[in-house]
């Protein structure tokens, strides 16, 4: 299933945990350092470096392009780092996250009462998922270095659903799928 960005109610009422979906448009990439400074900014009241309302965020170190490229490595980062700012974020408006890994259960709590979703891209095919990356570039705490915050321009970045609104949960499936009974 083809998405684009921002997500709506709508779009995400129609995914499910496992479906495999191909997003276009603008995604943010952020790790735990710029969730902790925009937590800060909107516990200031501070004005945001990004309007978070329908945004996903990616969870992404990315390496540094070769000349001629866009963006070096675009692989996923673990998020459970991010947990302790999501349902924060999630309240504020975002509605998707990428990474790979669990989440905590106050985080997939957060994903059904704000409606949103997680998707987790594959772990090792950063060469591959860099090239869905259009555009790229740093928004906001630059200081930060490879965890600065980022904005890209992507199309069919390739996700799965792990978390939906309706509590599905793909890791978990997959988990009895393949359990050996006793």
């Amino acid at each position: 299933m083809k998405i684009q960005t921002p997500l709506t109610d709508d779009v995400v009422a129609n995914l499910r945990a496992g479906q495999k979906v191909l997003i276009s448009g603008t995604i943010y990439v952020a790790r735990d350092a710029a969730h902790k400074r925009i937590v800060e900014a909107m516990d200031a009241g501070a004005p945001l470096p990004l309007e978070l309302q329908g945004q996903i965020i990616y969870y992404m170190g990315p390496a540094p392009a070769k000349p001629g490229q866009v963006i070096g490595s675009a692989g996923p980062t673990t998020s459970y780092r991010m947990d302790p700012y999501t349902p924060r974020l999630l309240a504020a408006g975002l509605k998707g996250m990428i990474g790979k890994g669990n989440r905590s259960q106050a985080v997939k709590d957060a994903i059904r009462k704000y409606k949103a979703v997680y998707f987790a891209a594959t772990g090792g095919a950063g060469a591959l998922i860099a090239k869905s990356v259009k555009k790229a570039e740093v928004i906001a705490y630059e200081d930060l270095g490879a965890e600065a915050l980022w904005k890209l321009e992507v199309e069919d970045f390739p996700a799965t659903v792990i978390n939906d609104i309706y509590g599905g949960d793909a890791y978990e499936d997959g988990v009895r799928q393949y359990a050996i009974p006793d």
